[in-house]
């Protein structure tokens, strides 16, 4: 049986990451007492018996973690720390047709981001198929449920009275172009620019849409049905990834393209939209499900060289 440690199980990705664990009888969770969590012998302890350590922690505090873990435990890193670091395994198995090898054989692996997941997974086939330039300048707007923001964005929206829910339904962030994604989201996608990226938060809880426009253009001649070609190609074998078709209405609830239908999974939709002169883009998934934990778990699974399908998630 696999001793795994959650470094951080307090928190919003922690809770899950537990949650779908404590129904498999292949691991077995070491649990810290409450009142310990941030003691660093306890924690020393615990990163020493752990097969495989998962840091669910600010930055600075898994870079710390890290320093504690002998070198005979394994680490999967939820946090930015870690994402590009040559020393590190960027945990994305979708990424290129090596990546679960390299996930599979690295002591350390780095959780990918939220946002960066359906970037990265949208633009990098389209690079790599020489429909975009690296070079093309991006934009990229996106949206998630307040989970988003960890605990204290949860306590923040929860405590809103109905007239503060509505005056905060939608907020835009990150206008500063200084994210911390975005080194990720250059890096891993190909392209030889970070994007202008325009994240926001609504008052619902989970659920996430990332969303690329493009002009003719900027696609190398290529048509929207071309693009979305591609990107199914490319994903035909993928478990958690479904390309839908060309314009499919069966994305939409009437008009709408509702970011909560993948809640509770670790799928992702991809999906392209438009005609041949404007072309969108969307990924929509969980944020706490392909986004962060179903990520982590799918992940975990590849470290121990089992089925990344195995279960885990929830139904």
């Amino acid at each position: 049986m696999t001793k795994v440690f959650i470094d951080g199980q307090a928190g919003t990705t922690g809770l899950q990451i537990a949650e779908r664990l404590s129904q498999r009888s292949d691991i077995e969770l070491l649990a810290i007492d409450a009142h310990q969590r941030k003691a660093a012998h306890v924690r020393a302890d615990l990163l020493k018996e752990a097969d495989i350590a998962v840091l669910c922690l600010p930055d600075q505090a898994a870079e710390e973690s890290v320093a504690l873990a002998p070198t005979t435990t394994r680490i999967l890193d939820a946090s930015s720390a870690h994402r590009v670091h040559p020393d590190w395994s960027y945990g994305l198995p979708e990424l290129d047709a090596d990546a679960r090898k390299r996930i599979q054989s690295a002591r350390l692996v780095s959780n990918p981001g939220c946002y960066p997941q359906g970037f990265i997974l949208l633009v990098r086939p389209l690079i790599e198929a020489q429909l975009l330039a690296s070079a093309t300048p991006l934009r990229c707007s996106a949206v998630s449920g307040y989970t988003g923001g960890g605990r204290p964005l949860i306590e923040t929206y929860t405590g809103y009275d109905a007239e503060q829910a509505n005056r905060h339904a939608v907020q835009a962030y990150g206008l500063s172009q200084k994210h911390k994604h975005l080194p990720e989201m250059q890096h891993y996608s190909g392209t030889t620019a970070a994007p202008i990226f325009l994240p926001s938060v609504a008052n619902y809880d989970q659920g996430m849409l990332v969303q690329i426009a493009l002009f003719e253009h900027e696609l190398s001649g290529a048509s929207a049905r071309t693009v979305q070609k591609e990107l199914a190609e490319r994903y035909i074998d993928e478990p958690f990834i479904c390309v839908a078709e060309l314009n499919d209405p069966a994305l939409l609830d009437g008009s709408y393209l509702n970011p909560t239908q993948r809640n509770g999974s670790n799928m992702m939709d991809l999906a392209v939209f438009g005609d041949d002169s404007r072309v969108v883009l969307t990924a929509r998934y969980d944020n706490l499900g392909k986004g962060a934990a179903g990520a982590a778990i799918q992940n975990l699974n590849l470290m121990l060289g089992i089925d990344e399908c195995t279960a885990g998630y929830l139904a």
